[in-house]
């Protein structure tokens, strides 16, 4: 239902990193990066996805509101890997690999707060690997 996201980010640089690496966990990858010129705001700006679409964005902007953003997996691996790569890259934590059945049964997530205090999640729904 959702086609894309942005999030404001205080330090453009260090979080394009940050979700370099992380969303590297999940098989999504920088897929664009407008100039400027090219922005509306008249910031560079980060697409992330996977294949050819971005579906998760960032640029500068004011990050007074923490936002919660949650990237589905098709793993319960996958979500280990997302969560210790985000601590590796200076995500703190919000919630450790597991499962949370107060959602569903199968629900099995980990949560980090990003350079920025974002609540990012990544999400598996399927049973054990």
């Amino acid at each position: 239902m959702i086609d894309h996201i942005g999030i404001p980010v205080s330090d453009y640089p260090r979080s394009k990193q940050f979700y370099q690496q992380v969303l590297a966990t999940l098989g999504a990858q920088l897929l664009m990066e407008p100039t400027p010129e090219q922005t509306v705001d008249g910031h560079y700006a980060a697409g992330f996805g996977r294949g050819h679409k971005p579906t998760f964005w960032i640029a500068p902007g004011d990050v007074g509101t923490h936002l919660h953003v949650a990237f589905t997996t098709d793993t319960r691996a996958s979500v280990d890997a997302f969560y210790q790569a985000a601590l590796a890259a200076g995500a703190r934590d919000n919630g450790a690999p597991g499962l949370r059945p107060h959602y569903h049964p199968n629900y099995y997530g980990a949560f980090v707060l990003d350079p920025d205090g974002h609540n990012i999640e990544a999400v598996c729904h399927r049973e054990a690997d």
